[in-house]
């Protein structure tokens, strides 16, 4: 059957109904995104979606959805042998134990897909343990599930499938309203190494620099308005996030550590000229690297304007008690080393915008920000050459920047946990109400996208 409910192939209604009257979709692991996934597929009218967690959760888990049309079972077997489409949504260091417990129920002829954010070992995992007849398309959705997916990008991976399968996949994923990218899993992986591992890095290390300093930002009148409001909100996200989705991106992702490692290396460089107030050698590198990333091209510049939002507008997105006209000079280090990483390794971050997560968008967005205003960015140099209170900060956050560097360098799950977890625990009291402003940003951001392209 080609027969599409959502626009990718033609059919009529009658055949779309049918399909979605028989075709069985499984899920197992019901986290956050397994939930986000199976409420998306109830809504656009797919009738049997089967779903479950890990054994111990069965009972819990049939008495929550007792009145959803979700049905539960016990384990990945059960699932596995009734659905046509099944989706893997478990944490990458785990996906490879799973999939090797669940693949020999798999339904004849079924298509196999993964959640995870880093794709080769899932692939290797599909390749290894599913019997030959099994369809591997793969997925990944660049948000996170208490984000909206309608318009979100979707990266859909055909590794091993027949065209009607592939395109049932195509088909089901529709149900999210999102917009798909379609890449191989090594261009999947490549890109989001190039535009998630070092902006989680940026953002974890933000947060590790205000937690040794026993510092909130929002009480600090070094991080107040714009960008600020930018990097406190998405800090605190990510740390009211689960640990485990940013650990296994950074560490599994060998091309993830080629990107932070540069990263470390640029804010170490940088922090050195800065203590030493080498000025001319500090300003001509930032300006190179400005040059490289914004303006080599007069059409990057105009595609980044789609980014960019106003002070105006972002500072509606504070949770700052200081007043604007109290706030300090910053010498934006992170965002400083972001532009001089991109240098280094000849990442353009315009060509990976297919595949922008919010957290990469706003990054994007801020850092473009900075490096388009002459004025803010001669400041920022400034500050970061002979503001002593400034100097104290970036101290603190080169050590955190290098301490997260050298946890994934080694590939210490543990290690990357206790980190994220000690870090966590300081913010605790304000993480829902970051998460809930940086939703409200994310949105707003989206939306002008849209509106602009």
């Amino acid at each position: 059957m080609t027969a599409s409910c959502h626009g990718t192939t033609t059919g009529t209604p009658g055949e779309c109904f049918a399909e979605k009257r028989t075709v069985n979709i499984g899920i197992i692991g019901f986290g956050d995104m397994g939930r986000l996934y199976a409420q998306k597929f109830i809504e656009a009218g797919w009738q049997h979606v089967n779903v479950c967690d890990l054994p111990a959760k069965y009972d819990a888990l049939r008495e929550e959805l007792a009145d959803s049309p979700i049905r539960v079972f016990r384990d990945g077997h059960a699932v596995s042998r009734r659905s046509d489409f099944i989706i893997y949504s478990v944490e990458a260091e785990r996906i490879n134990a799973v999939v090797a417990l669940y693949a020999p129920s798999t339904k004849m002829g079924a298509i196999v897909a993964g959640q995870t954010s880093v794709k080769a070992p899932e692939v290797r995992a599909f390749e290894e343990h599913m019997p030959e007849d099994v369809n591997i398309v793969t997925c990944h959705s660049l948000h996170g599930p208490k984000i909206d997916p309608t318009g979100q990008p979707l990266v859909i991976v055909r590794h091993r499938s027949t065209e009607d399968k592939y395109h049932l996949t195509v088909r089901i994923l529709s149900s999210l309203g999102s917009e798909h990218v379609f890449l191989s899993y090594e261009e999947h992986d490549r890109i989001t190494a190039d535009t998630q591992a070092v902006t989680h890095v940026a953002f974890l290390s933000m947060g590790t620099a205000w937690k040794t300093q026993r510092v909130f930002p929002w009480e600090d009148r070094n991080y107040v308005g714009g960008i600020e409001n930018v990097k406190v909100n998405m800090a605190l996200r990510i740390y009211g996030s689960k640990w485990h989705v940013y650990a296994g991106l950074a560490i599994l992702n060998p091309s993830a550590r080629i990107q932070v490692r540069q990263y470390a290396l640029s804010v170490s460089e940088l922090f050195a000229l800065m203590i030493q107030e080498r000025k001319e050698e500090f300003r001509a590198r930032i300006l190179r690297a400005a040059d490289y990333v914004f303006g080599q091209a007069g059409e990057q510049r105009q595609r980044s304007r789609k980014i960019l939002l106003s002070d105006e507008v972002l500072d509606r997105f504070s949770l700052s008690s200081v007043p604007k006209e109290k706030r300090k000079p910053n010498s934006h280090l992170s965002l400083l080393a972001i532009v001089d990483c991109w240098h280094a390794l000849r990442i353009n971050p315009y060509d990976h915008l297919i595949c922008q997560t919010p957290p990469f968008r706003l990054w994007v967005g801020i850092v473009e920000y900075l490096f388009n205003d002459a004025e803010m960015l001669e400041s920022t140099i400034n500050a970061a050459l002979y503001d002593m209170d400034t100097r104290g900060e970036d101290l603190h956050f080169y050590s955190a920047a290098q301490g997260w560097a050298q946890c994934i360098e080694i590939g210490s799950m543990e290690g990357y946990q206790l980190r994220f977890q000690d870090t966590s625990s300081f913010f605790q009291d304000r993480l829902a109400d970051a998460g809930k402003l940086s939703s409200e940003m994310i949105a707003t951001i989206t939306r002008h996208i849209h509106q602009t392209d």
